[in-house]
């Protein structure tokens, strides 16, 4: 038989996520739609994922709602696959509707990740675009959620808490296309804003404004992707990325994309922040700290919140195993990268906001590198160094 298409579809709220399943629809009539809610429990165990099937050849048994508690990669999986084994009308297009309780990568990483038992999804499913229908005014409102948190199914488990702005801004950079569907006539303006925004958070996606959410959906969305895809979403959980130069500035919304090779002195880097961060919606990437000078720092910050952890080592010219896990992109970064001391340590930080002071940005996180003199006091003197942000921890 041949492979069937699975396009992903989710959304900032449940309306619009339907609103794009019907858009997806109308490019594929025949499609069947496995709707799924997840829902946690009280005591922290597996969550109740509900799932819903309907559209051409679903059985009346089908179309009722089937609810199970247990991990949902796991029981997508079985779903997917029973789909595609099912006999009668053969399936060619399944259009898997997530919540927006799941993390959309890491869960489509792991749900494509081989199983002994049953091999690769790819085996049966080419996955078509990843499709993110976003309403535009809650999504800025969840941008200034920062003091709210949620926790989301990552794949394997309930992952650490985000806040409500983290975990918009992740849904939107999840996407191979975004659709902003204003809900209204009047959020015409906002929805364009939005759309700009995103453009800068997702350099790589299709954005597609609907201001009535009439607009017919691009043919793009049902047909598969390049070969690979799967590996890519893992290659995206990497911690060490290389971010897209960003797109030109609509709407005052902007991006300042820093590198720099030499470490960061942390307390300096502290005193900089209030300005770094003025007018910055969103901010990925990662940082080399003097004070812990083998952890790979990852920054995410999103609205007025900002994180900072240490999050993996940087790849050693003799560390065989750590280059043996490491994705391909990432090694291939390393090398492209490498320099004969520093090896693949570097500096990376994308923001993105509205109005940004570029060189104001630039300026203090030059200011917060390390000296010459400082530079060579080598990592012994550099682990001295005081640390206000993340207390000078040496990951080994």
């Amino acid at each position: 038989m041949s492979k069937v298409l699975l396009s992903v579809v989710t959304g900032n709220t449940p309306g619009i996520r339907g609103a794009v399943v019907d858009q997806v629809l109308r490019l594929s009539p025949e499609a069947t739609v496995l709707a799924v809610s997840v829902e946690g429990r009280e005591d922290g165990g597996y969550p109740v994922v509900q799932r819903f099937l309907s559209g051409t050849g679903t059985s009346a048994r089908e179309s009722s709602p089937q609810s199970v508690t247990g991990d949902p990669v796991v029981v997508l999986r079985q779903d997917l696959l029973a789909l595609r084994r099912a006999p009668g009308k053969e399936r060619t297009h399944v259009v898997l509707a997530l919540p927006a309780t799941v993390e959309v990568i890491p869960f489509l990483a792991e749900l494509w990740r081989a199983r002994v038992a049953s091999g690769p999804l790819t085996d049966f499913y080419d996955p078509a675009p990843v499709v993110v229908g976003t309403d535009p005014a809650t999504f800025m409102a969840d941008l200034g959620r920062v003091h709210r948190s949620v926790r989301l199914w990552n794949g394997r488990d309930l992952g650490e808490p985000l806040t409500t702005a983290e975990a918009a801004a992740r849904q939107v950079e999840s996407a191979d296309a975004v659709v902003v569907r204003a809900t209204s006539a009047g959020d015409g303006r906002k929805a364009s804003g939005v759309a700009a925004l995103i453009g800068h958070l997702n350099g790589e996606a299709l954005v597609v404004t609907s201001p009535g959410g009439d607009a017919p959906a691009p043919a793009s969305l049902a047909e598969a992707l390049p070969s690979g895809t799967a590996h890519a979403w893992q290659a995206r959980l990497e911690p060490v990325l290389a971010p897209r130069s960003p797109r030109v500035s609509r709407h005052g919304v902007e991006s300042v994309l820093w590198r720099a090779r030499r470490p960061l002195h942390p307390g300096r880097l502290a005193d900089a922040l209030d300005a770094v961060m003025d007018g910055v919606m969103r901010g990925r990437g990662h940082l080399w700290l003097c004070s812990s000078p083998d952890a790979v720092v990852t920054w995410h910050s999103a609205g007025a919140y900002l994180e900072l952890r240490e999050a993996d080592r940087w790849l050693e010219a003799h560390y065989t195993t750590a280059w043996e896990a490491a994705s391909p992109q990432r090694r291939t970064l390393a090398s492209w990268f490498w320099h004969d001391y520093y090896g693949e340590r570097r500096n990376e930080l994308l923001l993105t906001g509205t109005d940004l002071d570029e060189r104001r940005i630039r300026s203090a996180l030059d200011a917060a590198l390390l000296t010459d003199a400082e530079l060579a006091l080598g990592r012994d003197g550099w682990r001295t160094v005081p640390d206000p942000l993340l207390g000078g921890i040496d990951p080994r």
